[in-house]
């Protein structure tokens, strides 16, 4: 049997640390026009340390282990299995060995990996994986197991092989399962196997690395599983990356917040408000620890200080963007919550809610709290305090929706502050639509009609600048929103105010003037947007593309409404309106029956249009009859 002598050993260790220190800093510095260079020094110490690991022998007989580095020796393409332990036993001299060996193709397949020769990586990695398997998982090669298995799968998701990838990591992670389940025993790291003995990494630090692997692995997984559409699985693994992250504080912090204000929105998919809101209020406290945005002032004068002041500002201003869709959508879900058939209140839903709601939530906070908590004691009172002032229950009166609709609007206070109009419009843009959206959200809980008619009045000021100002050839898309958007809100305003009208004995002049502004304000609105759709010459398609049919031929419906809902003392004009509503009834009438698969679309306006379509003419015919007589 042939050992190293200490001198020899010594010198490999050096180079291994060599190599880690060109492929970890000195790779860093490297020219652009030759980007790889220490890369490829540490390739070339890594081969050597390689052959002078294979003078080392056992005394054991080994027929596999005559290969050069990078050999192939197994299809890649072959299933995964659980890293098999025939063979050698992993703390073994011959299991050492192995694991020697397995450990620089791990370091030589990352290296090519990085150097952008990913068929040559990847023969590393499955070196790697090959001369693992022939021993039985232990303390000495668990980690070398699960970190081959990482790289394996991080290379196959890049070639959208996601398949492969899920096998190599869900191997990943039920080994490190069955470690610490077995074992449990802080396992030796990687460089552990390169290291003379009084440099040789504490117990502590053996564990913080290997459990850094394996929130590795959980990460990659979370990724692979959003791929594979199953999006439940990967918002579990991503809750658990985040968690894990925290607890042995390994995180950058506005990584770390922005990856825990995106899975809030997750949640919030899912009606799952206490745990979107604890992603958000640890986001937000996450994001402090980066520190104070820096001055105007000092960011003129320091580049590094411009380029955190514009990180802080952005990452910050987007987590506000999360609270605005957490605030949104809590609204608008009770408001569906209820909701009766006609859109308004329904008293009897909000006091038999309100009577089961407090035993509900009970029970489910104490079954999902441990479940979802981002345990870290430096970070916890911080998260808790903040969550305290929000609530993630569904808001059964006005009171509540105010508290819910006040916390929306200062983070779009907030986020306006860096995604400003010049600069960021489409951003800003969406901004104040979320901001007009928590006003009408808001608007249902009001009881007062008067009031909730000047929460509308809000969303026109807020919006109508914009569409006057934007550009439709570069922003059509933006504008017809707007559009659509001014248009209904005038309509629900005319809708206010017209039950309002139906409470008073006699409508004044002031009062009929204000009714017809809004009624026009929404005809004009609406017909901005119908001719938005029409060719460059001007004509309407003969037929409608699909992502503007519905909007458009409802469009044309309450445009027919608008039209008949005009007040006016002259017959003449009576006449005129009678005859444009009656004009666009027919239109939507006539497209359906030209295009029966638009029925679908808009089957209770064409219902009402055709019964209109009948009656209106008679109606008409009266008041033709009427003029004539008259004169």
């Amino acid at each position: 049997m042939v050992s190293f002598s200490s001198s020899e050993w010594r010198s490999i260790c050096e180079k291994f640390r060599r190599a880690r220190n060109l492929s970890e800093v000195e790779s860093r510095k490297d020219p652009d026009n030759d980007p790889f260079r220490s890369k490829y020094n540490a390739r070339e110490l890594l081969k050597e340390i390689y052959s002078d690991l294979k003078n080392f022998d056992t005394g054991e007989n080994d027929n596999d282990d005559n290969d050069q580095p990078g050999e192939q020796h197994s299809d890649p393409a072959e299933p995964e299995g659980e890293g098999s332990c025939s063979g050698h036993a992993g703390d073994s001299p011959a299991g050492l060995r192995a694991a020697r060996l397995g450990v620089i193709e791990y370091y030589l397949g990352v290296n090519h990996v990085e150097t952008e020769e990913l068929s040559a990586g990847e023969e590393h990695l499955m070196n790697c994986i090959k001369l693992l398997d022939k021993c039985s998982v232990s303390q000495e090669n668990v980690s070398v197991f699960i970190q081959a298995r990482n790289q394996l799968g991080i290379l196959w998701a890049g070639r959208d092989e996601i398949d492969k990838a899920q096998g190599f990591l869900e191997t990943a992670e039920s080994m490190y399962v069955r470690y610490m389940k077995e074992d449990g025993q802080p396992p030796l790291d990687l460089t552990d196997f390169f290291v003379v003995e009084e440099e040789a990494l504490s117990q502590q630090e053996r564990t913080k690395r290997f459990e850094m692997a394996y929130t590795h692995t959980l990460y990659y997984l979370a990724q692979v599983y959003k791929n594979l559409e199953q999006y439940e699985r990967a918002g579990r693994y991503c809750h658990s990356t985040l968690q894990r992250q925290l607890q042995f504080n390994q995180f950058v912090p506005l990584e770390w917040a922005i990856n825990a204000a995106t899975l809030s929105q997750y949640y919030i998919t899912k009606s799952c408000y206490m745990e979107g809101r604890h992603c958000l209020a640890a986001a937000t406290v996450i994001a402090g620890l980066a520190g104070d945005v820096p001055s105007e002032a000092a960011a003129q004068e320091n580049e590094a200080e411009s380029e955190k002041r514009e990180q802080l500002c952005q990452k910050r201003a987007e987590i506000s963007r999360c609270w605005i869709k957490y605030c949104l959508n809590l609204l608008q879900d009770a408001k569906k919550l209820l909701e009766d058939n006609i859109g308004e209140l329904d008293t009897d839903r909000q006091a038999e809610l309100k009577r089961s709601r407090q035993q509900e939530e009970d029970e489910k906070e104490r079954g999902r709290k441990s479940a979802v908590l981002f345990s870290s004691s430096d970070t916890f009172d911080s998260i808790c305090s903040l969550e305290e002032k929000v609530s993630c229950a569904f808001p059964l009166d006005f009171e509540e929706a105010r508290g819910i609709f006040l916390t929306g609007q200062a983070h779009v206070t907030q986020a306006k502050e860096y995604f400003q109009m010049d600069g960021h419009v489409t951003d800003h843009i969406e901004i104040l639509q979320d901001h007009s959206a928590l006003f009408k959200a808001l608007a249902f809980f009001e009881e007062d009609l008067e009031r909730r008619c000047k929460m509308h009045k809000r969303r026109v000021d807020m919006l109508e600048p914009l569409c006057r100002d934007l550009n439709a050839q570069y922003y059509l898309l933006i504008c017809r929103q707007l559009q659509f958007e001014l248009a209904e809100t005038y309509y629900e305003m005319m809708d206010l105010k017209l039950a309002i009208a139906d409470k008073q004995d006699e409508l004044d002049a002031h009062s009929i003037k204000k009714f017809n502004h809004l009624c026009t304000a929404s005809m004009k609105y609406y017909q901005m947007f119908l001719d938005s759709i029409r060719s460059p010459e001007g004509k309407f398609p003969e037929k409608l593309e699909d992502e503007v049919l519905r909007p458009a031929l409802v469009a044309k419906f309450r445009v027919a409404r608008l039209h008949s809902r005009l007040i006016s003392a002259s017959p003449v004009v009576q006449l005129e309106n009678l005859g444009n509503s009656l004009s666009c009834y027919n239109f939507l009438v006539q497209y359906c029956q030209d295009h029966p698969e638009a029925r679908p679309a808009v089957e209770t306006e064409l219902e009402l249009s055709e019964e209109m379509v009948s009656l209106l003419p008679l109606k008409i015919n009266r008041l033709k009859a009427k003029l004539v007589s008259s004169n």
